[in-house]
C-alpha cells in the first residue's frame, strides 16, 4: 500500500484547468464590450446550455442583465494578451474592441457581436441568473456556434491543434495540448 499525506487547505475555487474566454455583450445606448472570463462552463447538453460567472460590479454584468444575451468567444493561444488586457481594463472607459485589436462579426441570433478572430463563438440567450454571493451566474441557452474555416478539419469538425485553446490555472495560463487518449479509450485496450 502506498501512503500519500494530503495536506488540508481552506475552501477555495480550486479546479484546473479553466478555459480562457472572452465573453462579448451589449445593451443599447452602449458599446459592445469585451470581459476575460475564466468561470464558465457546460452545464447541460439537450438542450445545451452554458453559463458565465460575472461580478455584480462588472460593466459587462449590466450589459448582460439589460440585454439578456451575450458571446462566449474562444481565444487562441496567440490571443493571450490581448485576452488579458480585456480582463485588465473597464469597457466603461475603453472600448476593448478597438484597443485591443479585434473586429466585431455580426451573430446570427442575438445583437451582441461575436469577435471575429477568435476561431469559435457561441451565441447564447440568458435562461436564468443565480446570485451566489460574489459572482452572479448567467445561464444561457446555446442558440448558435461558429467556427472560423481554418480551425476545422476535413470532415467539418473542431481541429483542437488549430483552435490551440489555453486555460487558467492558479493565476497563469497554461497552454492544453498533448492528447492522451479519446472518450471511452479504458474500455478500448488504450
Amino acid at each position: 500500500m502506498v501512503t500519500i499525506t494530503k495536506i488540508k487547505k481552506a475552501p477555495s475555487t480550486t479546479l484546473f484547468p479553466v478555459p480562457v474566454t472572452l465573453v462579448t455583450s451589449y445593451a443599447e445606448g452602449n458599446a459592445p464590450n469585451i470581459i476575460t472570463i475564466a468561470w464558465t462552463g457546460i452545464m447541460n447538453s439537450d438542450p445545451p446550455v452554458v453559463y458565465v460567472s460575472i461580478r455584480p460590479g462588472r460593466h459587462s454584468h449590466k450589459l448582460i442583465k439589460e440585454s439578456g444575451e451575450f458571446v462566449i468567444n474562444i481565444p487562441s493561444v496567440d490571443q493571450a494578451g490581448a485576452a488579458d488586457f480585456c480582463g485588465m481594463i473597464s469597457g466603461r472607459e475603453v472600448n476593448k474592441f478597438e484597443a485591443a485589436g479585434f473586429t466585431q462579426a455580426p451573430a446570427s441570433r442575438v445583437k451582441v457581436p461575436l469577435i471575429a478572430e477568435c476561431p469559435a463563438n457561441i451565441e447564447c440567450r440568458v435562461r436564468e441568473v443565480v446570485s451566489l454571493g460574489s459572482h452572479d451566474v448567467f445561464m444561457g441557452d446555446v442558440l448558435a456556434v461558429h467556427y472560423n474555416e481554418d480551425v476545422l478539419d476535413e470532415k467539418g469538425r473542431p481541429d483542437l491543434d488549430k483552435i490551440k485553446p489555453y486555460g487558467y490555472c492558479l493565476r497563469e495560463y497554461r497552454v492544453i495540448s498533448e492528447k492522451i487518449g479519446f472518450h471511452g479509450f479504458s474500455k478500448k485496450g488504450g
